[in-house]
């Protein structure tokens, strides 16, 4: 397992977190691909940073915050690739990411090519 790999995917998701807590979702947004997949169950589909900024921003300014990941897995898929798995929990909201998958960039920073998540309740 390649330590290089995993401490840039803990460092992103952490960055990715940051962000959501300290209500930037540009932040957030910039931890994804240009164009990568979210689904967001049960509310749909956002592809690109600009969707996805939009939906996490739309969620801040509900007051959504003190984001939480509580079990989080990490697997090694190929030498580029991570999956992540895990319950969450924030402040109004709890549920599970059923698949983040991180790639290593030529930059030796990871970002989130594909991200399915649902919210529980």
């Amino acid at each position: 397992m390649s330590q290089q790999l995993l401490d840039a995917v803990k460092l992103a998701s952490a960055t990715w977190m940051q962000g959501f807590n300290t209500q930037n979702a540009a932040l957030c947004a910039a931890q994804y691909a240009a164009n990568a997949p979210m689904l967001a169950r049960p509310f749909g589909e956002f592809v690109g940073r600009e969707a996805i900024q939009a939906f996490w921003q739309n969620l801040i300014d509900q007051g959504y915050c003190d984001v939480e990941y509580t079990s989080p897995e990490f697997k090694v898929l190929d030498e580029k690739s991570v999956l992540l798995t895990t319950a969450w929990k924030m402040n109004k909201a709890h549920g599970v990411v059923h698949k983040e998958i991180w790639v290593l960039q030529d930059d030796g920073t990871a970002k989130l090519v594909d991200d399915e998540f649902e919210v529980l309740g």
